[in-house]
């Protein structure tokens, strides 16, 4: 993570931070989200040789995704409560596989650009969470814990007072 921080602030980001090592970054960004995502995609092909999907929320579009925490009553363990970001519009065909997918006691809401699924039992066996780690949401997700989510916010609410961007 350090080489990737590395490389961001070469490329022109600023307020770069990583958390864990599951390629969590917040940073500022003078394009927007979409254009900051192909960037970050590239340099990380371009540095490393990996095809990373990269998927990016702004600070307020994170704070949104917190506030609304539509199963925040029934998930008691954070990291079993996954968010998962989408790059565009969930297609129906797919959020009817979800639904058809979700077992006894998990849940799921899916909201915008977000998936909500709460698996209490984990995820070894979940065949939901088989389908939302799959490729075949016919759109670009990537998955965080509950944790890992108000932890990125918090990064992104505590950065020093350049402008603020979209963080991938």
């Amino acid at each position: 993570m350090a080489r990737l921080r590395e490389a961001l602030e070469e490329a022109g980001f600023s307020d770069v931070r990583t958390h864990l090592q599951s390629g969590n970054v917040v940073l500022s960004s003078k394009t927007k989200p979409q254009q900051t995502a192909r960037k970050c995609e590239r340099l990380i092909e371009d540095e490393f040789g990996l095809e990373i999907d990269v998927v990016v929320r702004t600070p307020a579009e994170l704070a949104r995704v917190v506030e609304r925490n539509p199963l925040g009553k029934v998930a008691k363990d954070p990291k079993r409560y996954q968010v998962s970001f989408l790059a565009g519009p969930l297609p129906a065909a797919a959020k009817r596989k979800l639904e058809e997918a979700v077992q006894e006691s998990e849940e799921l809401v899916v909201s915008g650009r977000e998936i909500y699924a709460w698996h209490p039992k984990g995820v070894a066996r979940s065949k939901l969470w088989g389908r939302l780690a799959g490729r075949d949401l016919g759109v670009t997700a990537t998955a965080r814990n509950w944790s890992t989510v108000t932890k990125l916010l918090e990064l992104a609410d505590s950065r020093p007072t350049t402008p603020r961007g979209p963080w991938p």
